[in-house]
């Protein structure tokens, strides 16, 4: 039984989860791929299970700190990095994005609180274990419109903050966007890259695009925007774009006023080029 997830259920596979067809059929539905995470040292948490339970009636881990609330015991002598069971309960926590969040408004573009905010608009948010989720910010959906188009890091891949991590499309058209961090990538939102659209209607949340495993992660934060810091930078990037199309549209940003949704279906004669190098920080593909 997932819990949380469905009703009760007995499990008929021996917790071979990744034979399970169920649970594949799961997996499938969130649209998420995930990576399988290598792990050189034994954490000591580890260690001190292994000394206080021995034998065949070892509890497992996610019994003991309420992740799952049915009993269930430990047959790989708490080397979880080889459980099925302990990956498939990962896989699941990555897929899932139940937490509500809440906006606040910069040249009328929505920024996400508790989000940190790479200058060529994406964003990341830090979470439990320390993984980071990425994607797009409001401004960078609505300044391209919907995407045709999404070319996302394999699993596995090594990103490098402020080099290319992936592209987009639209139109013959293709923009490079900036990791907003350094780390492996873990995981991918198939859901989003097969419908890009889904992105641009909710880029904070269903719109994710992958999961990090990050490197440095403070030194990764000193290249980020965070609170009131990200939103005096939005306003800034919001009145510079009004400002490419003259007073009026300049003065309805400084009043607060809605953003243009599709910024470059509407003044196309701007150029592709020039957006991408002006907000993203690359060169036009």
């Amino acid at each position: 039984m997932k819990a949380g997830v469905v009703n009760f259920r007995m499990c008929d596979n021996a917790y071979d989860c990744y034979n399970c067809p169920f649970d594949k059929g799961m997996i499938k539905a969130m649209g998420v791929e995930v990576a399988g995470m290598v792990r050189d040292e034994q954490p000591v948490w580890v260690e001190n299970l292994k000394r206080d339970y021995h034998g065949a009636v070892r509890p497992c881990r996610h019994a003991l700190t309420g992740r799952v609330n049915a009993p269930k015991i430990c047959t790989m002598n708490y080397e979880c990095h080889h459980c099925a069971y302990d990956q498939m309960l990962d896989d699941f926590d990555m897929g899932v994005f139940t937490e509500s969040t809440s906006y606040q408004l910069a040249s009328g573009y929505r920024m996400a609180n508790g989000y940190y905010y790479h200058m060529g608009h994406s964003w990341a948010r830090f979470e439990h274990g320390g993984r980071v989720r990425v994607g797009f910010d409001d401004f960078l959906v609505k300044l391209f419109g919907v995407f045709r188009e999404l070319n996302l890091p394999p699993l596995g891949a090594t990103l490098k903050q402020e080099e290319v991590g992936w592209t987009f499309g639209r139109n013959g058209h293709e923009a490079a966007v900036l990791a907003p961090v350094t780390g492996t990538v873990l995981a991918v939102n198939h859901k989003a890259k097969e419908h890009p659209e889904i992105t641009h209607h909710d880029p904070y949340q269903n719109g994710w695009l992958f999961i990090i495993e990050p490197e440095f992660p403070k030194r990764n934060l000193k290249r980020l925007f965070f609170g009131d810091e990200s939103l005096q930078w939005m306003e800034r990037e919001g009145q510079e774009l009004m400002a490419m199309v003259g007073p009026e549209y300049e003065n309805l940003a400084s009043t607060g006023g809605e953003p243009i949704d599709d910024f470059y279906g509407n003044f196309s004669d701007i150029g592709w080029g020039t957006l991408t190098s002006k907000f993203l920080k690359t060169e036009q593909i």
